[in-house]
């Protein structure tokens, strides 16, 4: 198998938020289906692909006849229904409790259809770089309002640097996000308990939670491409060159193409969607969320046995949210149509927080012996032989590690470092 890096993917890798969009991958050898796709195989070597599924995102369809003081109702039913089906099982199902909205949503559902006694977890790490490792305030809230048996996994600093390992070992890609540490460490002592659980990934895609969405609203559709490339993409096209060894900017021409942006422009050049804000969550949808959140939840619990649930990518509520009007999911900061529903479901404190994320700031902020792994992997023969990488980009990055930051906020010198490990783990 050709297991050399395809310059595509390494392009979409720096790029496209760390994910390499179907068919690629990081390897120029192994290709992936796209999302909700079959593909048939026949005798003679030929196949055909066969879309299954795909959300509009125009107004109409699950949306018809809803009005704005309708919406969160027809939200918060679908939402209701999503979370009763994935209760469906032969053994306890356990829900993993952040303290946001979306996990406590799922908690409070539960709750309200009479289950006792439920069992929710939370995770949280050791502060650094001044930044808060744990959102167990939120978290121990939702529980006590609703009377959870409730677990807090308190990640010690010195087991933090073993499950980097482990956790690359368990990535089917290489996956930057810091919060795969976060869910492999949370994953492990969940399993002790339940071997099921529920989780709230996937609402900020579908109803417009991140904050690159809002710059979105007032973008005309014809240059939407542009103004998400302008809040999404970790660089400048351009500024590959700081980073890249130069043979591989001069491989074939091919880094003189802006891939990424390239891929960005077919998916918003498609039919449908019928905003630039529509577009944006067509895309991320459908790619982002697949290839990144929704894959990391994925690998970093089947790696211990524990199945994950994901009740806000019921297809039924994502063909709703997608009819949605953008203005209403835009609204309240993001998520407005969400939170709409929730109110006087979940508490108000929930609802009104600020916006958290799952933390690592080992890795945010990268020091003392997670510096030491980073250094290590950069500066392995191996890498020195593959030779990706500018050694003065490099030392630049290890003598300042925590500058230097993608557009949405990345560490720059993890992103390369995790490739790396990811592909040394492989013995690529």
């Amino acid at each position: 198998m050709d297991t050399a890096i395809d310059p595509v993917g390494l392009h979409h890798y720096l790029s496209f938020h760390s994910v390499v969009p179907a068919p690629r991958t990081i390897l120029a050898g192994v290709q992936k289906l796209p999302p909700a796709t079959v593909r048939t195989v026949y005798p003679d070597g030929r196949h055909e692909d066969w879309d299954y599924w795909r959300a509009e995102f125009s107004r109409g369809g699950a949306g018809t006849g809803l009005d704005a003081a309708d919406w969160p109702g027809a939200v918060l039913d679908s939402v209701r229904l999503a979370v009763q089906r994935r209760m469906v099982a032969d053994v306890p199902v356990g829900v993993l409790l952040s303290g946001g909205i979306d996990s406590s949503l799922v908690v409070a559902l539960l709750a309200e259809s009479g289950h006792q006694q439920l069992r929710t977890f939370s995770v949280g790490f050791e502060a650094a770089g001044g930044e808060s490792g744990d959102e167990f305030v939120y978290s121990d809230l939702v529980a006590a309002h609703f009377g959870t048996d409730h677990q807090k996994i308190m990640v010690e600093s010195d087991r933090l640097l073993p499950a980097v390992d482990a956790a690359i070992g368990a990535m089917s890609e290489p996956m930057v996000s810091h919060d795969c540490v976060a869910f492999y460490l949370l994953s492990e002592e969940v399993s002790r308990s339940v071997t099921v659980v529920q989780s709230g990934q996937g609402a900020d895609e579908v109803f417009a939670g991140y904050d690159w969405y809002p710059p979105l609203a007032t973008v005309p559709r014809g240059g939407a491409a542009a103004a998400y490339a302008e809040v999404f993409v970790d660089r400048p096209h351009a500024g590959l060159a700081d980073l890249l060894e130069p043979e591989w900017l001069a491989s074939g021409d091919i880094f003189k193409r802006d891939h990424s942006r390239a891929f960005i422009d077919a998916h918003f050049g498609a039919p449908g969607a019928d905003t630039a804000l529509d577009a944006a969550l067509r895309l991320d949808t459908s790619v982002m969320l697949v290839d990144d959140p929704v894959k990391r939840v994925d690998n970093m619990t089947m790696a211990w046995g524990l199945e994950a649930r994901v009740p806000f990518l019921d297809h039924e509520l994502v063909e709703l949210a997608a009819a949605c009007p953008p203005e209403l999911k835009l609204a309240a900061g993001g998520k407005g149509v969400l939170k709409a529903a929730s109110r006087g479901v979940v508490p108000d404190q929930i609802i009104d927080r600020p916006k958290g994320y799952f933390p690592v700031p080992a890795i945010r902020h990268l020091s003392g012996s997670m510096l030491d792994r980073v250094r290590d992997a950069v500066t392995d023969p191996v890498a020195k032989d593959r030779g990706l990488f500018r050694p003065d980009w490099l030392q630049r990055m290890l003598t300042d590690p925590n500058t230097e930051r993608t557009t949405l906020g990345s560490n720059a010198l993890w992103q390369v470092a995790l490739l790396e490990m990811w592909l040394q783990d492989r013995g690529i």
